[in-house]
């Protein structure tokens, strides 16, 4: 049995020279016990680091860097058993030089554990890391010198001190620690391992730090979790804004609420200069009653059902207002919600496109939808469709009606079970009135088809290919029934 005491305190390079000369030994791990001064056994000593003669047949050692990167950073570890780790690791690579590609391997993922433990605990010492500023010497004059203490979890600070000296190189500097201290002096960077004591030392700058601190502190954006995430409890006792935390949290809800309240009676900035520029320009006038436009304009503000909640705006209908023939559709979508006009989105590109094969011109078209809004459930960034229930179809039915009542068109297409719903309160199969027109109680005609979109929801290329066969025919159909319905109505005898 081997037994090789180390100091412990991050440094690569003791444990390094130590498992080369077992590795050339033909040592095999599990004969080795490495052992730190942070034992408490009793067995530490340097005496015991006798070290074997190398095996004279093995071979020159090489190791992947990807191993010296990842050693460097578990040899900061505080645990005891990361050198017999790394010994193990290094003994198995003589023998698969691609052991750190084998993800599911127990060394190598508790190695790579160790490593992000290692790689966050740097992080939060950068991010936590104060400093206070210790007065100088009476007489003396020079840089202003400062002092921080922090508690680490692992063995990080030769790694991280050359960070502090390269983002606070115009000042004195000394950060303590129970696992060492690392100081700064204009030219030279210092590390010791041996541990520190914490001083009593207080900063006139903390209440200023304090105030600034309470100052930006944002309630409405407070999130608990991510926040304790991010900035652990452990780490509050040594952050002089730490003591303002817990009252912050607690009156966050209050302070939302007053802050409405002042946004509610505080001018803008630049207040008046806005007022000043409004004043200047020139007053818009308004639609004349009973047309599209101010229709239009009153539906911008429709609160009818809740859908106006969360979308982005009220998408109206476009085109003529003298069109002989009115398309409806469900719903705006993603794009025509942003876009504030009716298919615009890739069902837009697929009706716009078979408008065109069958030679029917968009721009002579009145198209619109039964519902105004766009609804929807958010999933991350996206915004996914959600159907309209029928008492939201209920609600903006009224818009619909006014639509018709100020277009006047000869012909209605109904696209989809939800434009069949909102203009006839039927709720029959959409394939049993498909193609077929039918006769509204106002004398118009309606024409039932499906909606673009279902096109596009169709998963088998084949089916997808039939039903835009029987779509592009659909709009064959309605061409035909106006050039019809026009040569009825300019025949001698609709004119008698």
């Amino acid at each position: 049995m081997y037994r090789y005491s180390l100091r412990g305190r991050g440094d690569l390079t003791e444990w390094r020279d130590a498992a080369r000369a077992y590795l050339m030994a033909g040592i095999v791990p599990d004969v080795i016990e490495w052992r730190t001064m942070d034992d408490a056994d009793g067995l530490f000593g340097f005496d015991d680091n006798n070290l074997p003669p190398p095996h004279e047949a093995h071979p020159p050692l090489s190791v992947p860097p990807a191993f010296i990167r990842l050693a460097g950073a578990v040899i900061c570890h505080s645990d005891p058993t990361r050198f017999a780790l790394l010994y193990r690791l290094l003994f198995r690579l003589m023998h698969g030089r691609h052991l750190l590609q084998m993800a599911s391997d127990t060394d190598v993922v508790a190695a790579q554990r160790m490593a992000k433990a290692v790689g966050r605990d740097y992080h939060k010492m950068t991010a936590f890391v104060r400093f206070k500023e210790l007065p100088l010497s009476a007489g003396t004059a020079g840089r202003r010198r400062f002092f921080s203490w922090f508690e680490p979890d692992h063995f990080i600070l030769a790694r991280v001190a050359p960070f502090f000296q390269r983002r606070f190189t115009d000042m004195d500097w000394l950060i303590a620690t129970p696992k060492g201290s690392a100081s700064w002096d204009g030219e030279t960077l210092r590390t010791c391992d041996e541990p520190a004591a914490k001083p009593d030392l207080k900063d006139e700058t903390e209440d200023l730090w304090r105030t600034y601190y309470a100052s930006i502190f944002n309630p409405a954006r407070l999130k608990v979790k991510m926040m304790t995430k991010e900035m652990p409890k452990k780490y509050w006792k040594n952050l002089p804004e730490a003591a303002l935390i817990p009252d912050l949290i607690a009156n966050a809800e209050a302070s939302v609420i007053e802050m409405g309240k002042k946004a509610a009676s505080e001018p803008l900035p630049f207040h008046h200069r806005i007022q000043e520029a409004a004043a200047r320009a020139p007053v818009p006038s308004a639609p004349a009653a009973g047309t599209l436009p101010a229709l239009k304009q009153e539906a911008r503000h429709c609160t009818r059902c809740d859908i106006h909640c969360l979308a982005t705006q009220t998408v109206f209908g476009d085109g003529p207002a003298d069109a002989r023939v009115m398309f409806v559709g469900e719903q705006p979508g993603d794009q025509e919600d942003l876009a504030g006009k009716p298919f615009v989105g890739p069902a837009g590109k697929l009706f716009n496109d078979t408008l065109a094969e069958v030679g029917i011109d968009r721009r002579s078209l009145y198209i619109t939808n039964a519902v105004k809004h766009f609804k929807y459930v958010p999933r991350g960034k996206r915004r996914i469709h959600q159907k309209p229930n029928m008492g939201e179809i209920r609600q903006c039915r009224w818009w619909l009606m006014q639509e018709l009542e100020l277009v006047k068109p000869e012909l209605v297409v109904a696209m989809g079970a939800t434009a069949l719903f909102a203009l006839t309160d039927m709720r029959q199969k959409l394939e049993d009135v498909r193609g077929e027109p039918m006769a509204m109680a106002d004398g118009r005609i309606l024409f039932v088809t499906v909606h673009p979109s279902y096109l596009l929801r169709i998963p088998d290329e084949a089916q997808r290919m039939r039903e835009l066969g029987r779509f592009r025919e659909d709009m064959r159909s309605i061409q035909h029934l106006v050039r019809t319905n026009a040569t009825y109505h300019s025949g001698p005898s609709n004119v008698a």
